[in-house]
Order: structure tokens, then sequence, then C-alpha cells
């Protein structure tokens, strides 16, 4: 069957995450059809979801690589970024913890990788000045590198954001549908999925863990994806005052260390371990690693208090086959591949996006700017004044508390149903409005939440998903019994 060029898409991006999200709001600037494929029920569910929210300074990669640079250049768009969308960037540096003369010799190793990656902002400094700046850390630290220019970001906020960008910039996205197979003609390319067919006559794959699969149907099998399962303890807002910078310990071969780090809207937060699995859909959590994670924490901030712990999660990251990140045309013409984009992909995503936009235009897509791009996206979370009168028995949807820890209103949840992406389940609207991620972690406004949707949808409340298909069966679990003994 051959489609009417009307309903050929100029580009196809197979991936909802940070990644593909900031593809899709790059290229949305142009006069071109877009569309975006995500298998999962909503946008940013895999990785983006479950990692550090960590913008990194650029000095721990290779000198050369695509991760060093884009991991630089990215750091550098956020800050505008965040004034356009309104999902939540705050720079509040890093700093890598030296406890011994060989871990010193890591952060001069670190140190030199940040000066020649172009990183500014950059220096080793002693415990005396280790400790002013950071009061509750081990005082046995002999050094940390200081890294002005790190911050945290709300990852899943940031996708979310990006994709009502490029939607409201004409960009289609399509949940739920898993990509089955795609034929390449002389044209176009015929997506298959478990739900319908598109066609588009460029392919951008960012399918993070499952890139690998993505690029087989196009016989390009020289690929392997390992995932890298990271697993993570989440405190409550009152554990936060112990660290103002992110906090790491001394890489290892794996990852960057265990952290210990203020999330961007207050909690404390600590992890990952570095994890090689088989399984690319166990985000499963489990009581021995998240004690080990937390005795290793503590060596850093030895004061948290694990008795205030909220939740714990867990995500795979792509780990590939390749010695740095895939971002090139592919020997298929017109199919673009990222493959392993692991860390720092959150933080390098903004300049991925642009790197992709310029393949694009290399591989013959014409890149006519628009006359009128909305560059902004107005934020979803509203700032409370001190005063804020907020009631759970308020008739005024703008006053009418939801939830109760976050002090999430009724208006704020009813905006987040009407952005363009669908929301079907209590995880979506915690992801957007924060409600259920405070204290009772839902038990209060849960049933509010599902009574609301139910009413706005039309559906019965049964029908209300909770969790979504990537939580972890094992969160809730986890973060009782043992692990409060620690």
């Amino acid at each position: 069957m051959t489609p009417d060029s009307s309903s050929v898409y100029d580009l196809c991006i197979i991936g909802a995450g940070v990644v593909g999200l900031n593809i899709a709001r790059e290229i949305s600037r142009y006069q071109l059809k877009i569309c975006v494929i995500e298998a999962a029920d909503d946008v940013g569910r895999g990785c983006t979801k479950a990692n550090s929210g960590i913008v990194h300074g650029g000095y721990s990669d290779e000198p050369g690589s695509l991760k060093a640079e884009l991991c630089v250049a990215g750091n550098r768009l956020y800050a505008q970024l965040d004034s356009e969308l309104h999902f939540g960037y705050r720079r509040t540096g890093s700093l890598v913890l030296a406890f011994s003369d060989a871990e010193l010799s890591s952060l001069n190793r670190l140190l030199a990788n940040g000066q020649q990656n172009g990183v500014t902002g950059l220096r080793i400094i002693g415990r005396d000045e280790l400790l002013t700046r950071e009061p509750h850390v081990n005082p046995a630290a002999i050094a940390a590198l200081l890294c002005e220019n790190a911050g945290v970001t709300s990852p899943y906020e940031f996708a979310i954001a990006l994709a009502e960008n490029a939607i409201a910039n004409g960009a289609q996205l399509f949940l739920s549908e898993t990509v089955q197979s795609i034929t390449k003609t002389a044209d176009f390319f015929r997506i298959a999925t478990d739900k319908s067919t598109h066609y588009a006559r460029f392919i951008v794959n960012c399918a993070g863990v499952n890139s690998d699969r993505i690029a087989a149907l196009t016989s390009l099998d020289d690929y392997r994806i390992t995932p890298r399962r990271g697993q993570y303890v989440l405190l409550d807002k009152d554990q936060s005052h112990l660290v103002r910078a992110v906090i790491f310990q001394t890489p290892s071969p794996l990852d960057k260390g265990i952290l210990v780090t203020p999330t961007y809207h207050g909690n404390l937060m600590v992890g990952p371990n570095a994890e090689d699995i088989d399984d690319k859909t166990d985000v499963g959590t489990d009581i021995q690693t998240l004690q080990s994670i937390v005795v290793q924490a503590h060596r850093s901030v030895p004061g948290f208090d694990m008795r205030k712990a909220l939740t714990s999660f867990a995500g795979n990251r792509p780990v590939s086959n390749q010695k740095d990140w895939v971002i090139e045309e592919s020997r298929v013409k017109n199919f673009i591949n990222l493959i392993g984009i692991d860390s720092p992909g959150l933080t390098a995503s903004p300049a991925i996006a642009r790197k992709v936009a310029l393949i694009l235009k290399d591989c013959g897509l014409g890149l006519k700017v628009k006359p009128i791009f909305q560059a902004q996206r107005p934020p979803i979370i509203q700032q409370k004044p001190p005063d804020f009168a907020g009631d759970v028995n308020s008739s005024n949807p703008t006053q009418h508390i939801i939830c109760r820890c976050e002090q999430v209103t009724e208006a704020e949840i009813l905006d987040c149903l009407h952005r363009g992406i669908p929301v079907r389940s209590l995880d979506a609207v915690k992801y957007r409005t924060r409600a259920g991620m405070g204290r009772c972690q839902g038990a209060f406004c849960g049933p509010r939440v599902r009574e609301l949707l139910s009413r706005e949808l039309a559906v019965p409340a049964s029908e209300i998903c909770g969790k979504g298909e990537c939580s972890s069966p094992l969160a809730q679990r986890a973060r009782r019994g043992d692990l409060f003994q620690l």
C-alpha cells in the first residue's frame, strides 16, 4: 500500500524520553511534520523518570568523546531552557570528596579532564573550605573537587514540558505503541506498531534500553544494550538541609559513585549503585542493595536519618557495546541512530538535540524556520505565597487543596489534564503536580485524585490506574522495615 503524501511524516522519533523529546522540541521549530512514538503510557517513563536529576559539569568524561563535548554544551543550555519551559532547574554546584591520597590523585585526574573539556568554575578545595561550604559532610574528607556549574533538575518534569511544548508547536505524540517492524522503501519508512502504521521520510532512534532492538529492525545488528540498574532512596524534605551541593564520592569504573543530593523540589536523595542486569524491564529494588547504598552514602554525609525515608526506586541506564555514544546516520539512509545514551545523557540532551538537527540537515531534511515558534510553556506547579489560604474543603479550585503534603490544588491538577498529553493515572498526575510525592506518599490525596480524574475523564474510578507500568513492585516494601534500622 502506498500512502498519500499528506500522511507521511517528515520525521518520526522513536522514544519519548528526555533525549527524544528534546529532539522533538528542537525540530518543531521548523516547517516539518513530525511525530513521536512511545511504548509506555506516558512520556519520560524509562531512564528519564528514574535517574539522579543531576546537571553534570562535564569533568568526568574522557576528553574528545561525544559524552564530554555534549555534556558541557548541554549544561550551558539549561538556564535558558528553564526560563522558557519552567520545568525546574537550580545551579547548586557539586563536590567530589576524597578521603585518602589515592582518592586525591583521582580528583586531580578529574580536574585535568574537566580543564581539557572546557569546564569552568572547577578547582580542588581543602578540608577547611569544604566544611565551611558543607558543614554536615564527613570531616574525614581531606579535599574535594568543586564544580560550580553543576546543578539539579526535575527530569520527568523536563520531559513533560518538552513534550507539551513540541505538541503546542505541531508535533504529534503516539503513546502506548510498541514498534514491531520498520520497512524501508525508496521514499519513506513504514513503521508498524502493535496498534497502527506510520510513515516517515526520516527516523531518529532514541529508544533508550531498547535502541538496539529498534536498530535491528532495519538489520543494524551491530549494537547490544546492557541495562545498568541504579537504585535510589528518597528522603523527606526535612533532611535536605544536610547538603547544599551535590555530593559525590570518587568514581568507579562503572559509575560516578554514590551521591547525596538535594532534589530540585527540596528532598534528599541517595544512590545509585550500578548493576548490570539481563532484564531491561526489571526496575525492582531490594533491601540488601539499598542497605549497601545507605552505608556508602553515610560515608559522605553521616547525619541523614533513614527513619525519614519516603520511598525507593530504580532505573536502567542503556549501556552499549560501543566505547562512546553513537549519534549518527546509520548505514540505512535517513535512519539516525542514538545508541547507548547513558549518563550524562540528561545533561547532554539539549545539545544532543542540536547535533541531531544538524545531522538531519546534512542528510537532506530541509530545516525551514517557522514564522512563529512558541518557545514559552507555562508551569503547572504554581508557587504558593507564604500566606496561602488553601483548604481541603474549599469549593474554589485555586484554593481547594487535593494534596496536603505538597500543597497541590484542584486547579493545578485540572491544568495538567489539558495540555495535549493524555493523563490517565495517579502516577501521571503525580509527575506533573507532585500530588502523592509527600510524606504520606498519596495516602491522603490518592483517593481524591482518583475521584477528580474519574469526574474529568467521565470514567469509573475503578478504571483509573494507580501506578504506571514501570513502577517498582518492591518500592514500598523497601522503604519500610529493615531500611529504617540504618
